[in-house]
C-alpha cells in the first residue's frame, strides 16, 4: 500500500485547482483506512476522532496557499447506485424518446405496430404537433412535482434507501402500463391508446419523482468525509490537498456521465426499435432492462451508506419564514422590499436573540446551527430560482426538435434519432472537462466558480435555440408546402420534407449538451454542497420543482409549437434563456465573489 502523509483542513474550501487521475479516483473506498498513516511532526493538529476524520491534521496557512488540491478516491457503494441510475434512466430515456412520434403522428398504412419503416414516418395516436407537446410538457411538468413528496416520504417514514425501493416498484408498474398503450387492438383505437399512454405517465411519474429525490443525496452520501486534508503522492512525494467538495463535484460529474450513458444507450436503440420494430417491443424492451434496478439494490443492500428518517423540516421551515416576515409587509411596495432586505431578517429569527418567553412553541429545541443551515439551504435555492428559464431550453429537445427532425431530410433514419446527440456529447466531453479544462484553467489562475459556469450555461443554450430559428426559418423556405411544413405529404400519404439533411440539427443538440456541464451539473452539485444534511432531499426536491415551473411556463408557450410559429417559438426561448443569464449573472454573481474573498483572505 502506498504510504501517504496527511493532514487535515476546514471544510470551507476554495474550487478545485486539479484532479487525480481518473484510475486513482475509482480505486479503494472512502475509509481513512485507505492511506497508512506515517509520524507527523504535527501530531498536535490532528483533527478530533469522530469514526470518520480519525488521524487527520489540519494544513498550515502555507499550505493552503500553495497546495493544490484533489479529489479523494469515490466508495464503490457510488458506482451501484450509479448503475441503478443508468437502468432507470435506460428505461425512461428509451421508452420517452418514441413518445412524441407516438402522440404525433398516426399509424402508418397498413401497420398494426406503429412501425415506420425506412420510407415511412413512424406513429401510432395522430393526435398532431400540439397535442404531444403538451403531453410531453404535462410529463415533465408531473416528474418535477413529484419529488417534493419523494423527500418528504423519505425524510419523515422510510429515509432514502427504501424511498427508492419503493418508487422502483411504482415506475415498473407503469411502464408494464405503458406496453398495453402500444399493443395491436389497442394501438389502433387512438382514445384507448391515449387513455393508457397517460395512466402510464402519471404512474411512471410517480415513481421518477420519489426516486430522484433521493437517488443523487444518497448517491454523494456515499463519500463520508467533510473535511479536507494533505497527503503525499507516492512516486515524486508531492504535497496536495484532498479535497471533499472537488470529491463531491467529481461525484456528480461521473453520475451525471452515467445517466447520460444510460440516455443514450436508451435513445439511440429505441429509436431503431420504433422505427423497424413498432412501439410495443420500444416500450417492453425499457422494462426489461428497468428490472435490473430492484436486482442491484436488492444484491448492494448492505454496502450502502443510508441515513435514517430525520424529520421533515419543511413545516417548521415554513413556520420560521412566517415567524421572520411579521412586521414587514405592507401595501406599499417599496417600503415592503426594504423591509425585506434591510439585512436583520435572521437575527429576528435566531433562537439566541429571542427571549425564551417570547418563543413560539414550534421553536422549542431550535437552536442557532438549526436555523444557520436553514439559511444556507435557502441561499442553494435562489441560485437555481432561475432555473425555469433554463429548462425552457431543454425541454426543445423531447419536443419540437424531433418534430422538425421529421420535416428534414433523413435518408432512412429515425427523426428522432439525433437526440442521442446530446448524451453522446456529455459522455465525450465530461472526463473532457474533468480531467482537462478545469484543471488547465486553474493553472492558469481562472477562477472557474459556480455562477460562473452556470451563467456560461445559460448563454449557450441561448445559442442553440438561435441555431435551432435559424435552421426552422430554411425549413420553411425550403419546404413544398412552405410555412406547412409539418403536414405535408403527396398523394400515397408520405411525407414531403426540404431538402436540407437532418444533421444540421447536430449543432443545436450538441450546444445543449454543453451547457448541461456547466449549468446543469454545477446547479446539482450546488445545491449538494450547500444545503444542509437535513435539507439534501428537500433541497434537491426543489431544484427539481423548477422543472416543474418550467413546464407550466413551456404550456403557455404551446401555441407556438406548430407551423407556422416555429421560428418564433425558438427565438423566444433563446430570448428567454438569453434574458435569464444576464439576470441570473447580475443578481448571484456576488456569491462568486464571496467565494474570491474567502480565498483572499485565507492567504
Amino acid at each position: 500500500m502506498p504510504r501517504y502523509e496527511y493532514q487535515a483542513l476546514s471544510n470551507d474550501t476554495d474550487e478545485a485547482e486539479e484532479r487525480l487521475p481518473l484510475k486513482s479516483a475509482i480505486e479503494g473506498d472512502e475509509s481513512s483506512e485507505a492511506y497508512e498513516l506515517v509520524d507527523s511532526e504535527a501530531s498536535s493538529a490532528f483533527h478530533a476522532k469522530d469514526g470518520i476524520h480519525d488521524g487527520l491534521v489540519r494544513p498550515t496557512a502555507e499550505d493552503e496557499a500553495t497546495l493544490r488540491r484533489i479529489s479523494d478516491v469515490v466508495p464503490w457503494s457510488t458506482y451501484l447506485i450509479a448503475i441503478v441510475e443508468l437502468a432507470e434512466r435506460f428505461s425512461v430515456y428509451g421508452s420517452g424518446a418514441v413518445l412524441t412520434n407516438f402522440i404525433q403522428h398516426p399509424l402508418p398504412p397498413g401497420s398494426i405496430t406503429g412501425a415506420g419503416l425506412e420510407k415511412g414516418q413512424s406513429g401510432a395516436l395522430g393526435k398532431g404537433q400540439r397535442m404531444s407537446t403538451a403531453i410531453m410538457t404535462f410529463t415533465m411538468f408531473w416528474v418535477s412535482l413529484t419529488p417534493m413528496l419523494g423527500a418528504y416520504i423519505a425524510d419523515v417514514h422510510l429515509g432514502r434507501f427504501k424511498t427508492i425501493c419503493y418508487a422502483v416498484g411504482i415506475a415498473l408498474i407503469g411502464h408494464i402500463i405503458l406496453i398495453f398503450a402500444a399493443v395491436p387492438g389497442i394501438i389502433d383505437h387512438a382514445d384507448l391508446g391515449l387513455t393508457f399512454l397517460l395512466v402510464s405517465q402519471v404512474v411512471i411519474g410517480l415513481g421518477t419523482g420519489l426516486f430522484k429525490a433521493n437517488i443523487s443525496p444518497l448517491v454523494a452520501e456515499q463519500y463520508k468525509k467533510t473535511k479536507s486534508f494533505v497527503i503525499r503522492l507516492p512516486g515524486d512525494g508531492e504535497r496536495v490537498i484532498v479535497d471533499p467538495k472537488l470529491t463531491v463535484s467529481r461525484i456528480y460529474m461521473y453520475f451525471y456521465l452515467v445517466i447520460n450513458i444510460g440516455a443514450l444507450l436508451g435513445q439511440f436503440s429505441m429509436t431503431y426499435t420504433e422505427k423497424y420494430l413498432g412501439y410495443w417491443p420500444a416500450f417492453a424492451l425499457p422494462t426489461a432492462v428497468f428490472l435490473l434496478c430492484p436486482l442491484i439494490l436488492f444484491l448492494g443492500r448492505n454496502r450502502y451508506v443510508r441515513s435514517p428518517p430525520s424529520g421533515s423540516v419543511l413545516f417548521t421551515f415554513i413556520r420560521l419564514m412566517r415567524f421572520g416576515s411579521r412586521r414587514r409587509w405592507s401595501l406599499n411596495p417599496f417600503r415592503m422590499y426594504a423591509n425585506f432586505t434591510r439585512g436583520d431578517f435572521w437575527e429576528t429569527v435566531t433562537p439566541s436573540r429571542i427571549p425564551p418567553a417570547k418563543q413560539a412553541r414550534w421553536m422549542k429545541g431550535l437552536d442557532d446551527t438549526w436555523v444557520t443551515e436553514v439559511r444556507r439551504g435557502l441561499g442553494a435555492c435562489a441560485v437555481f430560482a432561475w432555473f425555469p428559464l433554463y429548462w425552457l431550453t431543454m425541454s426543445q429537445m423531447s419536443t419540437n426538435l424531433i418534430s422538425q427532425a421529421a420535416t428534414l431530410r433523413t435518408d432512412g433514419l429515425p427523426n428522432d434519432l439525433l437526440t442521442n446527440i446530446d448524451p453522446l456529447t456529455l459522455v465525450l466531453v465530461i472526463p473532457l472537462c474533468d480531467l482537462y479544462l478545469y484543471p488547465l484553467l486553474q493553472r492558469r489562475g481562472i477562477k472557474f466558480l459556480p455562477i460562473r459556469r452556470i451563467t456560461v450555461g445559460f448563454f449557450i443554450a441561448c445559442s442553440a435555440m438561435i441555431w435551432c430559428a435559424v435552421l426552422q426559418y430554411n425549413i420553411y423556405r425550403t419546404n413544398p408546402c412552405g410555412t406547412a411544413a409539418s403536414t405535408c405529404v403527396d398523394g400515397q400519404s408520405l411525407p414531403l420534407v426540404s431538402p436540407m439533411s437532418v444533421w444540421l440539427q447536430a449543432p443545436s443538440y450538441l450546444l445543449i449538451a454543453v451547457s448541461e456541464i456547466f449549468a446543469s451539473i454545477t446547479v446539482m452539485e450546488y445545491s449538494f454542497t450547500k444545503a444542509p444534511v437535513n435539507m439534501r432531499s428537500l433541497v434537491m426536491a426543489l431544484l427539481m420543482g423548477t422543472s416543474a415551473v418550467s413546464a407550466v411556463l413551456g404550456e403557455g408557450f404551446i401555441w407556438l409549437s406548430a407551423d407556422p410559429f416555429l421560428v418564433w417559438n425558438y427565438l423566444v426561448m433563446a430570448g428567454l434563456a438569453g434574458a435569464g443569464g444576464i439576470g441570473f449573472w447580475v443578481l448571484m454573481r456576488g456569491l462568486d465573489e464571496e467565494e474570491l474573498d474567502i480565498s483572499k483572505t485565507r492567504t
